[in-house]
């Protein structure tokens, strides 16, 4: 299965919370797992904004940061090219979402993932909307 992954969704693995463990058996399932170029500086940002609100230790920062670089060497990162902004911006005009979480759709668009995953309900329903098979992974949608 080609697996598509945005940050929110991908941070679960760095940072347990409420849908880590669905995370860990879908990345079971994936034979090709791709990411987005700007995943890595969005969970870098999350991660480091936990750790100046004393939510994560400096080791433990560390750590994910080092499982991270090294998860991150056996996956396809995903471009921004010109197709994946013009996908993101027919994503935005039909959604209400932020322009990064429109990137990760459009990436998985355009490599044709076989399942995208969020922990975003507004990504998630975008996605959807998009013709993705998609995952959300955390607290069910309603």
């Amino acid at each position: 299965m080609k697996l598509a992954i945005d940050s929110s969704a991908f941070a679960k693995r760095y940072v347990r919370e409420i849908g880590s463990d669905q995370l860990y058996q879908i990345l079971q399932n994936a034979s090709e797992l791709a990411l987005c170029v700007i995943l890595v500086p969005e969970i870098i940002s999350g991660l480091n904004r936990r750790k100046r609100e004393n939510f994560l230790s400096l080791e433990n920062y560390n750590l994910a940061k080092k499982q991270l670089l090294n998860d991150v060497r056996d996956a396809t990162i995903l471009q921004i090219t010109p197709s994946v902004v013009l996908h993101s911006i027919k994503i935005l005009e039909a959604n209400t979402l932020r322009a990064m979480d429109a990137f990760h759709i459009a990436c998985a668009l355009e490599w044709q993932a076989d399942l995208f995953v969020t922990s975003d309900k507004k990504q998630f329903e975008a996605s959807v909307n998009a013709g993705i098979s998609s995952e959300f992974v955390g607290q069910q949608v309603h």
